[in-house]
C-alpha cells in the first residue's frame, strides 16, 4: 500500500492533472489516500509530481 497526500491546490492547474487528482481520490487540500502500490498508480503520481507527496 502506498499513501498519497495532496500537497499542491488544482486551482489553475491543467484539465487533465485535475482529473488525475479527482481519479486517485484527492478532493481537498492536504488530503491524504490509501492505494494498492500498482503501476498505474505510479505512473499517475509520475504525471502530477508537484502536486502530491508519497507519505510513508
Amino acid at each position: 500500500m502506498i499513501k498519497i497526500k495532496l500537497i499542491r491546490s488544482v486551482i489553475g492547474c491543467q484539465p487533465k492533472q485535475r482529473k488525475i487528482v479527482a481519479a486517485l481520490g484527492l478532493r481537498k487540500l492536504y488530503m491524504v489516500k490509501e492505494h494498492k502500490d500498482t503501476p498505474a498508480i505510479r505512473g499517475m503520481i509520475a504525471r502530477i509530481p508537484h502536486m502530491v507527496e508519497v507519505v510513508k
